[in-house]
């Protein structure tokens, strides 16, 4: 049996149970060995039966006086009696009448199980048991708690990790010798056995350590090769010129913040390099990224070259279009900007196609429309691209190719990332960070709201909305669903039309619909056609409604604390005041941390507080977080990513040859795409 060996050659696995595996994507011994506990119970302190109190306890013990019998209702009850030297107890299985027959007379047995009052006597409940022994799998330890699926319970896991214990042992190292000793790391193998069957918690810290420690060192690898090619790419060079960008900003209806002057002074360095600029504006929700982007496009275009600006959505595009040909118009640019989109007709596809490769056009914006195969550029110089983690790697260097070598590269992302998640998920890139307000953006007024506080809501909604503004309505889910006790789009939908604003136009919104659907939907709540908007998380990026001054949040407590900072920023983006009502499941009190979105409005300290309580999934999306394969590494953990952050440019430095270590070879291979923002 090797780690390449199917799920199947473990002893007591079928090809059925191998089907239900293959559902948490274990499929091979390897899968199974890198399959982590989510978390741990600790029932490894073992206490004799007179000293047991009312909880979780685990005793050693013989266990007689067996019996089962059918209740009510079909219901099975296994009663037995445990013994040790001290005294005696009860136990209760519920329902498993196979209790009886598996239980071995005159044998001791680890039991675990909650110790708790039934009928006026205490009796541990639906307790584990195990024949005592020195290597317990199921009680009597720390035990491990693993992602379970329909027919897969932990205690199968472990059974399966237990057969393959030995191969656990003599699995190959992954890293140099000398960076194991000198960061004082744990030998991967007695890592991994310690992550199945911890002895003790300070060795699980040191496992974890070790495994969170490899996890990020591989992605700074990855980011660092990325970098180290990235540099060696030539781009052409577009010098600064001082008299365009004070003639942009001279003529605009406001005064640039001074994050905003800086990012664009980075950037205009950049662009005057001959390698080509790799940098991230990470901008906080209404903070100007777009102003910012437009003297960078500027500035090319002044000088011949063509700039592509790519958006994640037809609606963002056309919003981008509109607001940069207006930004365009005083210094006369704007006729040089063009639309392309999918659903634009065939014809003005063809028309803009052709002022793209004659060159009449230098700023093109638009969607995956603008990497078709059919469309030519003349001289591309820069690539923008809008909530850049939204594209793939393949889609942005189809749009490199435009260019025949290698543009410059501008991202941007409205979601604020932690400091030491953006090291882990960016490496190497240049990230600029815009976190001051436009001067004279009002706070967004935030407020929790219960249940019984819906006819006082309703009637703050009712006041705006007479004022002439508009709402957004977000719900978790879009119908309802008998696993989750959570508000519908749908259900909200009906409620508005027939309930309080039955005379208010009233629309539904939610990613099921059709794009051209969403799009016309969107189109007349820009116009006002619509004074409510009810809909899922579809809006979260980008939208721009300056006359939206209200945003209730249904559930806020099933949305992580920086997604709900990325929805009330779509409201309040005027010289209106916004209000953010985040309406809560039930009446129990929320957390302090929670409670933090009424006084907080910095999304950098809000994605802080997101790391420390949801993981890194909350902020950047589960998809990227699964791509980024972090099953280990704790993203709070500054010190640790720092130095596996420094032992992977030292690895670099010293030469070392990444193909003598396959398995982060490997790793590191299919990271440089996750990582590659070129």
């Amino acid at each position: 049996m090797t780690l390449d060996s199917p799920i199947t050659e473990i002893k007591g696995i079928g090809n059925e149970l191998a089907k239900k595996f293959a559902v948490l994507g274990i499929d091979s011994i390897d899968n199974l060995v890198e399959y982590f506990p989510r978390k741990y119970n600790d029932y490894s302190h073992v206490t004799s039966i007179k000293q047991m109190k009312p909880g979780m306890v685990t005793i050693k013990a013989t266990i007689k006086q067996i019996s089962g019998k059918y209740v009510r209702r079909g219901m099975h009850i296994t009663e037995a009696v445990a013994s040790d030297s001290s005294s005696s107890a009860r136990l209760i299985w519920f329902n498993q009448p196979y209790r009886a027959a598996s239980i071995k007379a005159d044998t001791e047995y680890f039991i675990t199980g909650d110790f708790a009052l039934r009928r006026q006597k205490f009796s541990i409940m639906n307790p584990a048991i195990e024949i005592a022994s020195n290597f317990p799998i199921n009680t009597a330890r720390i035990v491990p708690i693993y992602r379970e699926t329909k027919g897969l319970k932990s205690v199968q896991i472990r059974k399966a990790v237990n057969e393959i214990i030995e191969l656990i042992r003599n699995l190959e190292e992954t890293m140099p010798e000398w960076l194991i000793k000198e960061r004082d790391l744990m030998q991967r193998n007695d890592a991994i056995e310690t992550m199945h069957f911890p002895i003790g918690q300070d060795l699980l810290n040191k496992a974890k350590r070790r495994l969170g420690f490899e996890e990020v060192f591989g992605l700074t690898l990855a980011a660092l090769l990325n970098k180290n090619e990235l540099n060696h790419e030539r781009s052409l060079s577009i010098p600064f010129k001082k008299e365009i960008a004070i003639q942009f900003t001279t003529q605009l209806p406001f005064k640039l913040t001074n994050d905003q002057r800086r990012v664009v002074w980075e950037i205009y360095l950049d662009l005057e390099k001959t390698h080509p600029m790799n940098r991230l504006i990470e901008g906080d929700v209404g903070s100007g990224k777009t102003v910012v982007a437009t003297m960078a496009a500027l500035m090319a275009m002044e000088q011949g070259f063509q700039v592509a600006f790519m958006s994640p959505t037809e609606l963002l595009a056309l919003q981008h279009f509109n607001t940069i040909k207006k930004l365009l118009k005083p210094l006369k640019f704007d006729n040089q900007v063009d639309l392309l989109t999918g659903s634009l007709p065939a014809t003005q596809k063809s028309q803009v196609n052709k002022r793209m490769e004659s060159g009449k056009t230098k700023l093109i914006i638009g969607t995956h429309a603008l990497i078709q195969e059919q469309v030519k550029m003349d001289n591309l110089g820069l690539i923008i691209i809008d909530e850049q983690h939204r594209f793939g790697v393949d889609q942005r260097k189809a749009l490199q190719k435009k260019a025949g070598y290698m543009p410059h590269v501008l991202s941007m992302t409205a979601t604020p990332i932690p400091r030491s998640l953006a090291l882990t998920l960016y490496g190497e890139l240049d990230v600029s960070i815009i976190n001051m307000k436009p001067i004279g953006r009002k706070k967004v007024i935030t407020q929790l709201c219960s249940p019984n506080s819906r006819d006082s809501l309703n009637k703050n909604i009712d006041k705006e909305l007479t004022l002439g503004r508009q709402v957004f309505v977000v719900c978790p889910l879009i119908t309802e669903s008998s696993l989750l006790d959570a508000r519908s789009a749908e259900q909200v939908y009906l409620e508005y039309k027939t309930g309080y604003f039955k005379n208010r136009r009233i629309s539904l919104l939610h990613g099921k619909m059709k794009s051209a659907d969403k799009e016309s939907i969107m189109q007349q709540f820009i116009s006002h056609k619509i004074d409510i908007l009810v809909s899922t998380t579809v809006i979260e990026v980008g939208v721009d409604i300056p006359n939206a001054s209200v945003m209730v949040i249904e559930n806020a407590e099933r949305f992580g604390l920086a997604q709900i900072h990325q929805l009330r920023g779509r409201v309040g983006r005027s010289n209106y005041q916004g209000y953010c009502y985040l309406m809560l499941g039930d009446s129990s009190q929320p957390s302090s941390r929670f409670r933090a979105l009424e006084t907080i409005s910095d999304g950098f300290e809000l994605a802080e507080l997101d790391l420390e309580m949801r993981g890194p999934g909350a902020i950047y999306g589960s998809m990227q977080h699964g791509q980024l394969d972090l099953r280990v590494a704790n993203l709070s953990d500054i010190k640790l990513i720092a130095l596996a952050r420094k032992s992977a440019r030292e690895f670099l430095d010293r030469g070392e040859n990444l193909l003598q270590y396959t398995h982060i070879a490997k790793r590191v291979d299919k990271l440089r795409a996750v990582t590659n923002l070129n």
